[in-house]
């Protein structure tokens, strides 16, 4: 029985990997992985830079349509159901979640997605931000969590 179910799993790992693949290369080669990048776009003031714009554009012109067609299907391919958010309220946590995110991203440059991605490069002060997000995390599921 457990031999059939890694059977199912497995279409939807690999499914899974080819599409965290994807993100990856798309950030390298869009250079979201750069911290210099993302701060200029973060520099109004001074050497701003507009590509990460484009590139949030292009995603969303992607984005939309595409869950448009995939929410019309009664299931996901390898799932029972959609797991889609239900909450629509803007509570202190969303808001000081958001803010804490936000100044980490304009101190490091860096947003999971990226950093995960740029620790390819091996350099210390991406992997020192993975930690800190990491620990971060587990902070917050010690904290709040009541699972």
């Amino acid at each position: 029985m457990a031999v059939a179910k890694q059977d199912k799993q497995l279409p939807q790992l690999l499914l899974s990997f080819g599409s965290g693949l994807l993100f990856s290369v798309g950030l390298i080669v869009s250079q979201m992985v750069n911290p210099a990048k993302v701060l200029n776009f973060l520099d109004l003031a001074g050497n701003w830079d507009p590509t990460l714009a484009f590139v949030m554009g292009g995603a969303v012109m992607v984005t939309i349509p595409l869950f448009w067609l995939v929410l019309k299907r009664p299931h996901p391919l390898f799932a029972k159901s959609f797991y889609l958010p239900t909450r629509r309220d803007v509570d202190w946590r969303l808001i000081v979640g958001s803010t804490v995110f936000g100044i980490g991203w304009g101190i490091a440059g860096l947003c999971p997605g990226p950093a995960l991605t740029a620790l390819a490069s091996g350099l210390l002060p991406v992997v020192g931000f993975v930690a800190a997000m990491t620990a971060g995390a587990f902070i917050y599921q010690w904290l709040f969590d009541t699972h």
